[in-house]
């Protein structure tokens, strides 16, 4: 007699995990502890995908407490920090919408502005009595970088979410929280210019079935790795195309092509596989609208295929670092128009590499333009002329406290 094989499938078990909502700039996501994770990284992806909701690849999250865009499908870990040189240390991931993955291969600016708040609020650091605003070093294990965020204290010394400052893309004010990103160069390839230092140069894009195209780009790694794609360069492609998603698809192809050049895929193929990393961003020379703002440069950022509603902080940081080598097409785009303000008010740095710079140690303000506004970022040179930090506020609140039930 053959004993009957019975198959037993394993049923998920229940997680418990508490966390804390906090709309950090223009994202929004879940900031927790980083005991109250697995030990091990590799082992974060089933909980924080089944959490947030992407467990089988829904693209709606339903049944998590991600919102359903990559905007929203966020996540911070903090903890203290062991180190001498920051306060707090934290980790962003990046969890996929439609498609049971995270990315942990950059940093989220936005979500970056969330961490001091956090932090203040959580008692990871202790403000000193009587302190009405603190510095609080945070280092990003994603990029290994150190981003100095100076909050607003109350009476009690708690972080101060109300004020009147304003950032686009968000309706209501609150305080500010100025992100400074120190030395942001090199962020993850080790270099400004991954691409043997070329501060622009001809892509060749070779889509799955469709023409191959030349492209002019800026390879930049600064904050975090972007494709900063000239407009101008492929304008009637762009006009083209008969929608949207063919227009996010052709972009796709370039940040993929981006990926290989700049060291961080071998293949487009594996460079698929992670959509966070290089970021990619439409150029343009700013408008009579934008310059109406005094802006530089007009960007329409990219973030995980998709148009990003606004703009990445890190991305702020970059185009604000790209403005400041004249060989890049950012440069060239906002010195293309008269309206422009002037980029700095004594000099331009000469290319990266370049032993005959002069140092400035000068600061000014860069503006960009993006589809909701215009964000302001402070570059502060450092003595041989290169960038030695960039500075940028957001506002950010806590929204909610609680425990995420999910299986896995």
């Amino acid at each position: 007699m053959v004993a009957e094989q019975v198959s037993i499938q394993r049923r998920p078990k229940r997680h418990v995990l508490p966390c804390v909502l906090m709309r950090a700039g223009t994202s929004k996501g879940i900031f927790l502890h980083r005991k109250d994770l697995p030990a091990r990284e590799n082992d974060w992806a089933p909980h924080l995908i089944s959490a947030l909701g992407s467990r089988g690849n829904d693209p709606r999250q339903i049944d998590g407490v991600g919102g359903g865009t990559s905007t929203t499908s966020k996540v911070a870990v903090v903890s203290r920090s062991q180190r001498p040189d920051a306060d707090i240390d934290w980790t962003f991931a990046q969890v996929a919408v439609g498609k049971e993955s995270i990315d942990l291969t950059g940093n989220c600016g936005n979500m970056t502005a969330g961490v001091a708040p956090f932090a203040v609020q959580e008692g990871l650091v202790s403000p000193q009595p009587g302190q009405t605003k603190m510095d609080v070093r945070i280092y990003n294990t994603n990029t290994k970088r150190l981003v100095v965020e100076t909050v607003a204290l109350d009476a009690s010394g708690d972080y101060d979410e109300t004020g009147d400052f304003v950032i686009a893309g968000v309706n209501t004010p609150g305080s500010e929280v100025k992100c400074t990103f120190v030395e942001p160069l090199g962020s993850m390839t080790g270099k400004l210019f991954p691409s043997n230092g070329q501060q622009q140069q001809q892509l060749h894009v070779r889509p799955t079935g469709q023409p191959a195209f030349t492209v002019r780009v800026t390879l930049i790694d600064s904050a975090n790795p972007f494709v900063l794609i000239d407009s101008t360069s492929i304008t009637t492609l762009l006009n083209s195309l008969p929608s949207e998603v063919a227009q996010n698809a052709l972009v796709e192809c370039i940040r993929r092509e981006a990926a290989v050049a700049m060291g961080l895929a071998p293949t487009v193929e594996i460079a698929a596989q992670t959509r966070g990393t290089p970021k990619a961003a439409l150029v343009y020379p700013p408008t009579s609208d934008s310059t109406s703002h005094n802006a530089d440069i007009r960007i329409q950022a990219y973030s995980m295929g998709l148009p990003h509603p606004s703009l990445q902080l890190t991305g702020a940081v970059t185009v604000a670092v790209a403005l400041s080598y004249p060989g890049t097409i950012a440069a060239q785009l906002a010195a293309s128009t008269e309206q422009g303000a002037p980029l700095t008010p004594e000099h331009t740095p000469p290319p990266e590499g370049d032993d005959t710079k002069e140092g400035s140690g000068s600061k000014r303000e860069v503006r960009i333009s993006h589809s909701k506004g215009v964000i302001k970022v402070d570059v502060a040179m450092d003595d041989n002329g290169g960038v030695a930090s960039c500075a940028v506020s957001r506002t950010a609140r806590r929204l909610f406290e609680g425990r995420i039930r999910y299986y896995v």
